[in-house]
């Protein structure tokens, strides 16, 4: 088990002002991707992977990188696993590891476990073994170009089953007209979180808004309905 560095002991503790510490296991696409994003959001952050390369990838933007087989329970607890209340299962690949080293935090007491899941099967066994947190992120990516490709959907934010928050092109058909007037949610189901004018920034609308040719609303409702609204001519 060798370990890099950039920043010297890391900080377990969850004191007040101090750096929430994270285990990432995995330091793929994902991964690694969730690891460099938690160390700009604050986070300091603990990556282990197999793979020498990946972790040397790491060793300038991670607090500390570990090369090590996190399958086994006593590798964790050599790792110091025990010590933090969040974890990130980034394995993908290897489904048997990803099970194992989930079981493993388990085992070692973690009390929030984030796991990625390729496959739902794979994802009913680590929530069995006791990942707190499910995610599919090329599941969920597949489902989000979907709604991109061939409509006039900007960009789509599911934010549960059935219902979405949609970026879309004002329709045509809709402007001119004060929200107030247009109704949304009454006609379209749908409300206008907030709007982009041509060549302006986004801001909150008020009752008195009119939209214009070329803004840019967000709109948020039950799925079918925001999809249908982001497709008005």
């Amino acid at each position: 088990m060798a370990e890099h560095s950039r920043r010297g002991r890391l900080r377990r503790d969850t004191n007040p002002g101090s750096r929430t510490p994270v285990l990432v296991i995995g330091l793929g696409r994902f991964g690694g991707a969730v690891a460099i994003e938690l160390e700009r959001l604050g986070f300091e952050v603990l990556g282990v992977d197999t793979d020498a390369k990946r972790v040397q990838a790491h060793t300038e933007v991670l607090t500390h990188v570990i090369i090590a087989d996190t399958s086994e329970t006593e590798v964790l607890r050599q790792v110091g696993a025990a010590d933090f209340s969040l974890a990130v299962v980034g394995i993908g690949s290897d489904i048997e590891a990803s099970i194992l080293t989930t079981a493993a935090l388990v085992d070692v007491g973690v009390a929030n476990i984030w796991a990625k899941a390729v496959t739902e099967s794979h994802g009913r066994i680590l929530s069995r073994v006791g990942a707190h947190h499910v995610v599919y992120p090329e599941h969920e990516m597949g489902r989000r170009v979907a709604h991109l490709v061939g409509a006039r959907i900007v960009d789509w934010f599911q934010l549960d089953a059935d219902f979405a928050m949609v970026e879309t092109a004002a329709p045509q058909s809709l402007l001119g007209r004060p929200l107030s007037q247009l109704d949304l949610p009454r006609s379209h189901g749908v409300t206008v979180v907030c709007l982009k004018p041509a060549g302006g920034a986004f801001r909150f609308p008020g009752p008195d808004t009119v939209l214009q040719d070329g803004d840019l609303v967000v709109v948020a409702g039950p799925s079918v309905r925001a999809e249908r609204f982001a497709n008005l001519a």
